[in-house]
């Protein structure tokens, strides 16, 4: 795994760390199978663990929490929006969780079968944004959905014991 690529689950992920707050995967879509959603991935370099920020194509949506946001704490840091593969996506930085290399399906790769990236300013924005939101709640401030203190000793638990 790298930091600024992006990458899907394995089902295995969600049955191993049942929380309801997390954003599990969505495999079959219009009749088709998908990998969704896809995450965006840095490294936790104290722990080794790898933290996955869900992106979704559904921007209007995000766009009206992320103002209602703004309009009541002047700042939302919990939403990003940027570019991925020139179309307007959102990192929902509020959704974000630990993992490890085991759990990982694979990387999202373009159609000439490149690894995604976006912009460095996009990634550095995101990790920056990420990192503030994981210290902020790391002191009781929940910003993040899922219990993502509770899964990262578990993956730690487990890193332990390989």
């Amino acid at each position: 795994m790298l930091t600024g690529h992006f990458y899907y689950i394995r089902d295995e992920y969600f049955r191993d760390f049942q929380d309801e707050k997390l954003m599990s995967n969505k495999e079959i879509s219009q009749g088709q199978a998908h990998d969704r959603p896809c995450f965006y991935a840095f490294e936790d370099k104290k722990t080794g663990l790898f933290w996955l920020i869900p992106i979704s194509s559904q921007v209007e949506k995000y766009e009206a929490i992320y103002d209602k946001k703004v309009a009541k704490y002047k700042r939302c840091d919990t939403l990003v929006f940027a570019e991925v593969l020139g179309y307007k996506k959102v990192f929902l930085l509020q959704n974000m969780c630990p993992i490890s290399q085991q759990y990982i399906k694979n990387e999202y790769c373009n159609k000439a079968g490149e690894a995604v990236k976006v912009k460095f300013s996009v990634e550095k924005e995101v990790i920056k944004k990420a990192k503030r939101i994981l210290a902020m709640h790391r002191k009781g401030i929940g910003l993040i959905f899922p219990d993502v203190i509770h899964l990262e000793k578990l993956l730690l638990q487990i890193k332990e014991n390989v």
